[in-house]
């Protein structure tokens, strides 16, 4: 397929870098000179300097054979202008934009019958807000008062787990194949990330204390893989919030329950659970009021969290939970680090992209939200084609993990499991039949049929034998 991107920054390049090593035919175009020169020596694809709002530009770049065009300079006002004049001329061209203007978001997210006559809104066919992306994540990393990365697949009990396995816990030392002898809940190991090294295991591979795992497993097992894990249960009781920023605020409000008509409630949906106690940490006075107003029940300290008088005064290591949102990845970092190091509370923080998240989990950081490669796995999603309803990268993309509707021309499509299996290279890890509510474990002798959907995980650099149907 013909993909061009307006803007050669990170998200960019990573995004271009994916695409180009899955053999598509990639534009990218920036009009910043140095930026250009940067990523032409990187990347193998035709790069242009050049105003991506340009019709003659786009039309060199060949829009009218692209299939998708992807916005993503740093101007909300350009990704549009440049998506609404591509709509006009090629409304056939997928258009996907980068919007951090909650209006916009907001606007072109809530659906209207009399929208379904009409081109999409701003001629745009999807947004992708970077903010909600991140809260997203980082909601789904506290969801059990275990905090742990997370990735959960509509219309399913499943979801599959981060876990550290621990020095002499049940775990360390044990073959996957004997974990039924120690648990009579079904938990499915289907990655392995130790010594810098991730990979798809097989039932042989043996557990050593160190390894970070991800176990595919419902939600009310959750509790006891963690102590399996030698993980110890804790209540996650105090929460502190760092940065009344977007993403600060769109945390406080899933986890404080605002349900009020703004942008907040018509974005997410609120959970119930037990009250807890919040403080948001916000520097910035003019947020910090801004906080304050939006939710009274909290603790708003206007505080510079670098300052150790404000952290011993406020007793913050004596907290549960803290999650860093600001904009100052490496703040959120030393942060995270050095109040894990004085108390026993867990660490969520958002950091650039999958590099600093590594570091961050080597330092100690429970959780490292990569928002970058956040977005690109969101717009990947999209690029996949109308089968693939979404995609999640691992380990700086080595792995992914498809939710898929088998189409006519799939790999899977009429297929027996053990037939297909390949050890190593990818896994179906859930299936559901047309018509059916919910996913279950598929087994060797299942087959897989049209318009089923799966959830594959597989190596990215091994998976070349199959597809998925359309753009694949």
């Amino acid at each position: 397929m013909k993909v061009i991107i307006i803007g050669a920054g990170f998200t960019g390049t990573q995004l271009a870098k994916r695409l180009i090593s899955e053999r598509n035919d990639v534009v990218l175009i920036d009009k910043d000179e140095e930026t250009v020169r940067h990523a032409s020596n990187r990347l193998d694809c035709m790069v242009m300097q050049a105003s991506g709002n340009n019709l003659a530009v786009l039309e060199e770049a060949g829009i009218e054979k692209a299939d998708f065009l992807v916005a993503l300079t740093e101007s909300d006002e350009l990704n549009m202008i440049t998506c609404s004049l591509v709509d006009s001329v090629y409304p056939n061209v997928v258009k996907i934009a980068r919007v951090r203007n909650s209006d916009y978001y907001n606007e072109s997210s809530t659906p209207r019958k009399s929208r379904k006559k009409h081109r999409p809104p701003y001629g745009i066919n999807f947004m992708v807000h970077p903010d909600i992306e991140a809260a997203e994540a980082i909601v789904h990393a506290i969801k059990w008062d275990g905090v742990s990365e997370s990735i959960d697949f509509k219309g399913s009990d499943y979801q599959i787990v981060s876990a550290l396995v621990r020095q002499n816990s049940k775990f360390d030392g044990l073959a996957l194949q004997d974990i039924k002898d120690v648990t009579k809940r079904q938990y499915l190991v289907v990655y392995i990330e130790g010594d810098n090294l991730a990979y798809i295991p097989k039932g042989s591979a043996v557990l050593h204390a160190g390894d970070r795992i991800g176990v595919l497993c419902k939600a009310e097992d959750t509790e006891e893989l963690f102590f399996l894990c030698g993980e110890a249960k804790r209540q996650l009781n105090k929460i502190a919030i760092l940065g009344a920023g977007r993403v600060g605020l769109w945390v406080a409000s899933r986890l404080l329950h605002k349900k009020r008509k703004s942008f907040f409630a018509k974005v997410f949906s609120i959970p119930q659970e037990l009250r807890k106690e919040y403080a948001i940490i916000e520097k910035d006075e003019a947020l910090a009021k801004n906080a304050a107003m939006l939710f009274p029940e909290a603790s708003i300290f206007k505080a510079d969290i670098t300052d150790e008088g404000f952290v011993e005064q406020e007793r913050l290591d004596t907290y549960d939970l803290l999650i860093a949102t600001t904009n100052n990845y490496e703040l959120n970092i030393v942060t995270a680090a050095y109040l894990k190091s004085i108390g026993n509370l867990k660490t969520v923080g958002l950091v650039t992209n999958s590099q600093y998240a590594r570091i961050a989990n080597n330092v100690g950081v429970d959780v490292a939200i990569p928002t970058k490669d956040v977005v690109i796995d969101a717009i990947m999603s999209h690029l996949r084609g109308r089968f693939v309803t979404r995609i999640h990268t691992l380990f700086e993309g080595e792995i992914e993990i498809a939710e898929v509707t088998v189409s006519q021309d799939s790999f899977f499509n009429g297929k027996v499991l053990k037939d297909t299996h390949v050890e190593g290279v990818f896994l179906v890890l859930l299936r559901k039949k047309q018509g059916e509510d919910k996913y279950s474990i598929p087994r060797g002798d299942t087959r897989i049929e049209l318009n089923d959907s799966i959830v594959v995980l597989y190596d990215k650099d091994k998976h070349t034998g199959f597809g998925f149907g359309e753009h694949q």
